[in-house]
C-alpha cells in the first residue's frame, strides 16, 4: 500500500532540491508547487517524480536554472522567448505580464519559445482563476504520436486545456493529451516494472505492444484514432509552428542527458470574463448549465454525473486531508535523491 506524505513537507522539499541546482527559491516554490498540486489532483505522472527528470537536467545545465525570459508585447499578443528555462518558470512570468494585457484588452494571447515541460496545462488554467479569466492552454513535446496510417512518432502527445472559473463549486478544466494517455503514465509503468494495457501503445515497428520499453522506444496511440492525430497537429501548429518554438520531431527530448535544448512552445490564450459580463450573471449562467447536466438520467452503471475537474477537486480535498500517496519505487527514487543533494526526504503520515 503507497505511504501518504503532507503536501506541504512535499513541496518544502522539493523546493529545497530544485534550489540545489541554482535555481532561485521564488522559482523553485513556483515549480515544486506545480509538482504538488498535480499530484494532490490525482495527476501523479506530473508530480513530484518529476524531480528525477527535471534535477539532473537543470544541474548539468541542459536546463537553464535562472533564466531570463524575453518579452516582445503588441496590442494584445505577448510573445515569449523563455531562455531554455523550465516550462513552469517561463509560464509564470508569461502569465503575469499576460494578466493585465487581458484586463486591457479582454483576452492576451501569449506565445512562448525556447521552454521546456511545463507540467499540467490545468496548474495554468488554475492561475487564471485567480483573476476570475478563463483559459485555453496548449504546450507541445518531445515526438510520442505518429501520424495517423505512419509507424514513427512525429507529433508529441501534445496536451490541450480549457479552463472555466467557478467560484460557488469546482472550476470547470478539461485537461487531456492528444494520446490515450500522457507519456509519463508510461514512465511510471517501467519504472513500477508494470505492463500497459491494450491499444496504448506501438512498438518501433508499430505493431501493438504492452512493453513500457517498446513503448517509449515507439509511439503511442492518438486519443480516438484520426482525431487525436488531428488534435496533436492543432496543438502542433499553435505551440510548435506560430510560436516559432521547435515542432514535431525536432523538439528535443529532456529524458536523456546530453541533448541539445528542448526548445517546447507553449500557447495561451487568457479571456477576462468581466468583459464580456457581470461576475454574477456568468456564476447564475455556469450554475445553471452545471446543475441541468447533473439532473441528467444516469446510465446503466452510473452513480452519478460528474463535470470536467469535478473528479480533479475532490482528489486535492482528499489528498489535503489525508496526504499524497507515493509508491514505493518513487519514495525510494527520491529519497536517493534527497541524499544526494543533503535534503531530507518527509517522514510518511
Amino acid at each position: 500500500m503507497d505511504k501518504r506524505y503532507d503536501s506541504k513537507a512535499l513541496q518544502q522539499f522539493s523546493t529545497a532540491v530544485l534550489q540545489k541546482t541554482g535555481m532561485p527559491l521564488q522559482e523553485a516554490e513556483v515549480t515544486a508547487g506545480s509538482l504538488v498540486r498535480a499530484d494532490m489532483e490525482g495527476a501523479g505522472t506530473h508530480g513530484v517524480n518529476r524531480l528525477l527528470m527535471y534535477v539532473p537536467r537543470l544541474e548539468e545545465k541542459q536546463i537553464n536554472p535562472h533564466p531570463e525570459p524575453g518579452f516582445e508585447e503588441k496590442g494584445a499578443v505577448l510573445k515569449v522567448r523563455g531562455d531554455n528555462g523550465l516550462g513552469q518558470v517561463v509560464s509564470q512570468k508569461a502569465l503575469e505580464k499576460g494578466f493585465s494585457i487581458a484586463e486591457n484588452y479582454g483576452s492576451a494571447s501569449i506565445f512562448i519559445s525556447e521552454s521546456n515541460h511545463f507540467g499540467t496545462a490545468a496548474y495554468y488554467c488554475q492561475k487564471a482563476f485567480e483573476h476570475d479569466m478563463a483559459l485555453i492552454a496548449v504546450t507541445n513535446s518531445p515526438s510520442g504520436i505518429a501520424p495517423w496510417g505512419g509507424s514513427r512518432a512525429y507529433f508529441g502527445t501534445n496536451p490541450l486545456a480549457f479552463g472555466f472559473p467557478h467560484r460557488r463549486g469546482s472550476p470547470i478544466i478539461i485537461d487531456m493529451s492528444s494520446s490515450v494517455v500522457a507519456r509519463g503514465n508510461i514512465l511510471v509503468a517501467e519504472k513500477e516494472g508494470k505492463n500497459l494495457p491494450d491499444g496504448w501503445a506501438l512498438d518501433k515497428n508499430g505493431a501493438p505492444t504492452n512493453h513500457p520499453e517498446e513503448a517509449l522506444a515507439g509511439s503511442l496511440l492518438p486519443l480516438g484514432g484520426a482525431k487525436g492525430y488531428a488534435m496533436a497537429m492543432a496543438v502542433e501548429m499553435i505551440a510548435g509552428v506560430l510560436t516559432g518554438a521547435a515542432f514535431g520531431s525536432h523538439v528535443n527530448s529532456i529524458f536523456q542527458s546530453g541533448n541539445p535544448p528542448a526548445n517546447v512552445g507553449h500557447g495561451f490564450i487568457l479571456l477576462d470574463i468581466k468583459h464580456w459580463m457581470d461576475l454574477n450573471v456568468y456564476e447564475d449562467r455556469v450554475e445553471q448549465m452545471l446543475g441541468e447536466i447533473k439532473q441528467s438520467p444516469l446510465a446503466d452503471g452510473f452513480e452519478e454525473i460528474l463535470y470536467p475537474g469535478e473528479r480533479r477537486a475532490r482528489s486535492y480535498d482528499k489528498s489535503a486531508r489525508e496526504g499524497i500517496p507515493v509508491t514505493e519505487n518513487i519514495e525510494k527514487e527520491l529519497q536517493q535523491l534527497g541524499k544526494k543533494y543533503n535534503v531530507s526526504f518527509p517522514d510518511p503520515l
